[in-house]
């Protein structure tokens, strides 16, 4: 009886469950040989395993010869315990992928003004398949300045965001996205509209609006040569003074598209005035585990060209 109990005392190891599944096998098969087939395992492999249990039991669970394959008394109980263990462990499994199914919770995010029209649909195919893959997950979205997204992926007021790559800080991960490409617009009514080469010192002359927020020293670069007579604090504020006839400014190409389509705008010199801002999914170093902001990411992740 010690013997017994000492073999029951412990932990059920990663072999253990692997044995115990043989075992279970080999009794729905009736013996050895034709769990064999089932197993796809060799009868020697098999017999190993069932002397390797009853050792670790320390309980005889077959009589196994030339008269054949029988359960005993204990091997019978064993058989029965094995199924709801092994039921069990099933049903832990499935219950915890149900909870990778069925995602729960918030995701917020932070983005960059007037990127929805990129052709890249990276942040919108992937808000899409997080909402498949948790049909409860709420999702928020705030349009604000890149600064004050970082700060809020920083301070854990949102999850994520997408930012242009202007600088990076050391408490914050950089996950690539895509370029966007701006050029140097007019709109119809300007002087400059019908003009075929535009030259340096017409654009130089020409009222432009400049953006008052941060940029890339080379995109401010791109900016200087310009006669700065007006701000604006975003892309929309940009174009707007840009539609009145009597500014140029820099867009994005995607953003631009609509009114060049429509004939109310067109690219200066556009070989030459020209540049691209990298854009940036950013998460907290060190945030703690959330599986709606990881799921998000491996979509995103999945839609990144390598």
């Amino acid at each position: 009886m010690s013997r017994r109990k000492e073999a029951l005392t412990g932990q059920l190891s990663d072999t253990d469950l692997r044995l115990l599944r043989i075992y279970r096998k080999v009794v729905e098969c009736g013996g050895f040989s034709a769990a064999e087939v089932e197993l796809n395992i060799s009868r020697a492999a098999i017999s190993m395993a069932m002397n390797d249990l009853e050792t670790r039991l320390a309980l005889r669970l077959c009589q196994r010869g030339r008269s054949g394959f029988a359960l005993t008394d204990e091997g019978a109980e064993v058989y029965e315990a094995t199924l709801q263990l092994l039921a069990a462990t099933e049903g832990f499994r499935t219950r915890v992928n149900s909870l990778h199914a069925w995602l729960k919770g918030e995701l917020n995010i932070g983005i960059t003004d007037n990127l929805v029209t990129m052709p890249q649909m990276h942040i919108t195919d992937s808000l899409s398949a997080l909402k498949e893959r948790g049909p409860d997950v709420q999702i928020n979205i705030r349009m604000i300045p890149p600064n004050d997204i970082e700060l809020a992926v920083l301070d854990g007021r949102l999850h994520t965001g997408v930012v242009p790559e202007l600088k990076t800080l050391p408490g914050l991960h950089y996950r690539s996205l895509y370029e966007e490409a701006s050029q140097l617009y007019c709109a119809s009514g300007h002087p400059l509209f019908d003009v075929e080469n535009v030259t340096d010192g017409q654009l130089a002359s020409a009222d432009a609006v400049m953006p008052a927020y941060a940029q890339a020293p080379e995109i401010k670069a791109m900016h200087e040569p310009l006669r700065a007579t007006a701000t604006a604090t975003d892309r929309e504020g940009i174009a707007f003074l840009i539609l009145s006839g009597r500014y140029i400014g820099y867009l994005p190409t995607h953003y631009a598209e609509r009114w060049v389509r429509d004939g109310q705008m067109r690219a200066l010199n556009p070989q030459k005035w020209h540049y691209l801002t990298r854009y940036s999914a950013i998460t907290r170093k060190g945030a703690p585990p959330n599986l709606v902001l990881e799921s998000y990411l491996e979509e995103l992740k999945s839609r990144i060209a390598p």
